[in-house]
């Protein structure tokens, strides 16, 4: 079944987080393998995250960002999250990220999840600019970056910290085509 929506593509839908979705967002939050990719630095429990689904205005006016589960359509299950954080409304703009389940990674999911926020940021919350960091080691997101027309506007030298050594990112930027 194909839904029809803003948040709903061929293969996926991004709705709002669950209180049911607890242990995949436990899951996907407390994969060390992705700390060093993202600024997350301890890991989250159980009830922090039970008090984000159920706290959070889950508006990105009042939250200053926004947490999209990405949900298999033919499935039902969920595969990933897509975020928009550094929501700034002045200068139209936020940083989008995207975090999948191992096993749904390189199938296109991350592809079709891009699309459907960048439909959402541009044409429903009338954004400007999307953007995101990408760890250079990071060959998957940034060819899915690459892929979805975002530009590679600069390398941030020794932007992350991994423990022993400094890893370079690279900016990526979208605007609205005018």
């Amino acid at each position: 079944m194909i839904m029809t929506s803003l948040l709903s593509g061929e293969r996926v839908t991004l709705r709002a987080m669950e209180p049911e979705d607890l242990e995949v967002l436990y899951t996907l939050e407390n994969d060390t393998k992705t700390w060093d990719i993202s600024s997350v630095n301890v890991p989250y429990s159980r009830y922090l995250l039970k008090q984000f689904i159920a706290k959070g205005s889950h508006d990105i006016y009042s939250d200053g960002q926004l947490r999209l589960m990405v949900e298999s359509i033919e499935e039902g299950t969920i595969v990933g999250m897509v975020d928009l954080v550094d929501f700034n409304p002045r200068h139209l703009r936020a940083e989008v990220g995207i975090v999948l389940a191992r096993d749904y990674r390189n199938l296109g999911y991350g592809s079709e999840s891009l699309k459907l926020i960048e439909e959402y940021a541009f044409n429903f919350l009338h954004l400007h600019q999307l953007y995101a960091y990408v760890s250079c080691r990071n060959e998957a997101s940034i060819r899915l970056f690459e892929k979805a027309g975002y530009e590679n506007t600069c390398t941030l030298k020794d932007w992350l910290y991994l423990g022993q050594d400094f890893e370079d990112t690279k900016l990526f930027q979208k605007n609205l085509s005018k």
